[in-house]
C-alpha cells in the first residue's frame, strides 16, 4: 500500500505558523507522536499555571506556549534544511514520488529565522527582565 507523499514546503510552512502547537510533527509522523503531543500539552499548562497562580505575571501564564513556539521554529528550521533525499527517505520511501524543493522554501526559512530569533531573544530579554529586576523595565 503506498503511502500519502509528504511536502517537506508544507512541513515548514506548518512548523512555521502552527510549530508550537505541533501541527507539523502530526503532519509528517502522524497523531500519536509523542513531541506533537508534548507541544500540543503546552496550551493545557498555560491554563494550569492560569489557573492555579492567576496573579504571577502575564508572560509567565505563556510562557509554556513560547517556549514551544520557539522549538517549533527550530524545527522548521531542520525540516526545511534537510535534503530532498534525506527527507524523502525519512518520510515518503513508499510514495512512489520526490520532493523538489523550490524557492517558497527559501522564503519560509529566511521568514523562520526573523521571526524565530526575534521570539528568542524577545524571551529571554522579558524573562531575564522580571527574574532580576522583577519588571523594572517594563
Amino acid at each position: 500500500m503506498p503511502t500519502i507523499h509528504k511536502n517537506k514546503t508544507f512541513a515548514t510552512f506548518l512548523a512555521l505558523t502552527l510549530g508550537g502547537l505541533g501541527v507539523h510533527r502530526f503532519y509528517l509522523r502522524g497523531p500519536f507522536d509523542k513531541l506533537g503531543m508534548l507541544h500540543a500539552a503546552s496550551v493545557p499548562v498555560s491554563g494550569l499555571v492560569i489557573g492555579l497562580a492567576p496573579d504571577v505575571h502575564g508572560f509567565y501564564q505563556v510562557l509554556p506556549v513560547l517556549i514551544s513556539y520557539v522549538v517549533g521554529f527550530l524545527e522548521a528550521l531542520i525540516v526545511g534544511l534537510t535534503p530532498d533525499e534525506k527527507f524523502d527517505a525519512s518520510f515518503n520511501a513508499g510514495s512512489g514520488k520526490t520532493s523538489a524543493s523550490s524557492w517558497i522554501l527559501a522564503v519560509l526559512l529566511v521568514t523562520t529565522m526573523l521571526v524565530g530569533t526575534t521570539a528568542l531573544i524577545a524571551t529571554m530579554s522579558r524573562l531575564n527582565d522580571l527574574l532580576y529586576t522583577s519588571g523594572s523595565f517594563g
